[in-house]
């Protein structure tokens, strides 16, 4: 299943690792958090050498939605809330910010890469109280946002809320065009890390920093991420012969749906569930893809389906990224992690901020996403249920894993794997690595495949 942005774009291919390094920053993950710091460091002066354990753009980047925006679903009410005005503010800032420097690079360097700025819209069926709420707190923190009630969409709504001047734009063609101005190292698994110490199949690299980019951090103790996070499916169908929005759309209800439009396409997402967990449908199936079909047909019947994928987003306990140092143990470690279903604004923001930290410069923004920020209420109760998760598949570890050659205990961390018959792959529904069918890797944060039964010699 290849995504509209792999099936149009190609990104040459790099040199492994030669051998032992030493360099200032080790950055791991080639996807667009780890390309962008790299940049942004290189123009500070500061050699960074990125490592892919696969190709570059091979992770989450591919299989995103593509929407460069500040509009976060129901976020800037909360945020105001929970963390005052002026970190709230904060976070609107970054995001904004973010935006236009994507515009900036790819003006400057000329990447067609289908940029262009159109308005984001939050909308429901049902009411209009949260989507007003949400237009205010927004414009209070700067922000060009409105309630509103005429929109693109086929189906009648009770409102929205309009973000000005965001973005979409092809994530691929832009990453291809950025990498070319940095150091990339492909097929380079990082194995390890101790201190200053990266350890790769290749060879070791000495360096003085190292960020975690690679969407799931890997190593459990410091930080401890795999309990403060879980990860995410949600699904998109590219569909021809649709009405396709100027806008970008997004339901807050609980079928709501994401369309974007992508040349002549129209991308239809939605039917997110925590990874490992597969509920089903008032129809008794749980493909997610069938519904998003049926949709597509009740609004525009007749269209035709082109290609479809699926992305797996990280999660945090309350809902915002984790960019910083990694931990208090480790201050010349840094990630960026967590991104929920906004990796492109969240990418370009982490680069920003992981290259003050390093820089040693003053960043105002880095507040509001500190892996060290204040715990808070939400994050307790989402706690509490991903701890259940987590309780439920290490206790069914210890059941009898049942027949074939699969071992379906996740070598990350022991949970009992869970088939995932709409995509064939064994997920883990306590910290969402996935494996296919014979037991290989998909998605971390396992680094290994699973175990496999050994073949009985015939008697």
């Amino acid at each position: 299943m290849e995504s509209v942005w792999m099936k149009s774009s190609e990104i040459g291919k790099r040199d492994m690792l030669p051998g032992d390094m030493a360099a200032p920053v080790v950055i791991i993950g080639a996807g667009l958090a780890g390309i962008l710091t790299a940049y942004y460091l290189k123009q500070e002066g500061i050699r960074a050498v990125v490592f892919e354990a696969d190709r570059i753009g091979s992770g989450q980047t591919r299989n995103t939605t593509a929407k460069i925006t500040s509009q976060h679903n129901l976020i800037y009410s909360r945020l105001i809330q929970t963390f005052g005005s002026r970190m709230a503010a904060h976070y609107a800032e970054a995001n904004e910010a973010a935006i236009g420097e994507y515009e900036r690079l790819v003006r400057e360097k000329g990447i067609d890469c289908g940029f262009v700025r159109c308005p984001a819209y939050l909308y429901s069926n049902v009411g209009t109280a949260l989507l007003r709420q949400e237009a205010e707190a927004a414009a209070s923190l700067g922000i060009r946002a409105s309630f509103e009630t005429a929109c693109e969409l086929p189906f009648p709504v009770a409102g929205v809320t309009m973000f000005a001047r965001q973005a979409r734009f092809h994530p691929l063609k832009f990453l291809a065009k950025m990498a070319e101005e940095v150091e990339v190292y492909e097929q380079t698994k990082v194995l390890k890390v101790e201190d200053g110490k990266v350890e790769t199949a290749r060879g070791t690299v000495t360096a003085e920093h190292v960020v975690f980019a690679s969407h799931y951090p890997f190593i459990n103790v410091p930080g401890y991420y795999f309990a403060r996070m879980y990860q995410a499916r949600s699904y998109v169908v590219a569909f021809k012969g649709a009405a396709r929005p100027e806008g970008m759309y997004l339901g807050i209800d609980g079928d709501g749906l994401s369309f974007r439009s992508c040349g002549d396409l129209l991308l239809l997402g939605g039917g997110s569930h925590r990874t490992g967990v597969h509920p089903t449908d008032k129809a008794g199936t749980g493909c997610r893809y069938d519904m998003l079909r049926n949709r597509a047909q009740d609004m525009y019947s007749g269209c035709s389906e082109v290609c479809q994928w699926s992305a797996q987003d990280c999660m945090t306990l309350d809902g915002l990224p984790y960019i910083g140092r990694f931990s208090r143990r480790r201050p010349n470690w840094y990630v960026a992690t967590g991104f929920g279903k906004w990796g492109m604004t969240s990418s370009m923001v982490s680069a920003r901020i992981l290259t003050a930290l390093i820089t040693e410069r003053n960043c105002q923004e880095a507040d509001i996403f500190s892996p060290d920020r204040r715990f808070t209420a939400r994050a307790a109760k989402e706690l509490a249920v991903h701890g259940a998760y987590t309780v439920k598949g290490l206790a069914k570890h210890f059941l009898p894993a049942g027949k074939g050659r699969v071992i379906k205990n996740c070598p990350h961390m022991g949970c009992r794997l869970e088939w995932n018959p709409a995509e064939e792959s064994y997920d883990c529904p306590c910290h969402g690595s996935r494996f296919d069918g014979e037991g290989r890797l998909i998605d971390g944060p396992a680094q290994t495949d699973c175990k496999r039964r050994e073949k009985r010699a015939k008697e």
